[in-house]
């Protein structure tokens, strides 16, 4: 009942910040994860290996890149996150495609309202 996820991530450090906010055990909210180091693999992998959600670290990447994932693939939740609490750049991010952007720390709690959405739009439309 979980999600595929493809995180964009430069800095190892961030990296270990949102994996570790991603557990697999008891009730995954990730069932499977990759690390993509470019926008472009990260592209690759969203088009060929089929993943459910983007997570982009904004302190490593550019509000063209979530406007451009966003326009080539509408449908695929973005999820944004930035260590610092940043209103200017959070707003620009949502106006630019991204579905949330949420500190690292907060990461899992999205992607469990994210799981609780789909899984109601499921039921909504069985």
């Amino acid at each position: 009942m979980g999600f595929t996820v493809v995180l964009l991530e430069i800095d190892p450090k961030a990296t270990r910040t949102v994996t570790g906010a991603l557990p697999t055990q008891p009730r995954p909210v990730c069932l499977a994860r990759s690390i993509a180091r470019s926008t472009e693999e990260l592209r690759e992998r969203v088009s060929n290996e089929r993943f459910e959600v983007a997570v982009l670290d904004m302190e490593h990447s550019r509000l063209s890149d979530v406007r451009s994932l966003h326009r080539d693939f509408p449908t695929l939740p973005i999820i944004c996150t930035h260590r610092v609490p940043d209103d200017d750049l959070w707003v620009s991010a949502l106006d630019a495609g991204a579905s949330d952007v949420c500190g690292p720390e907060e990461l899992e709690n999205v992607l469990t309202s994210l799981v609780r959405t789909r899984g109601a739009a499921r039921v909504a439309f069985a």
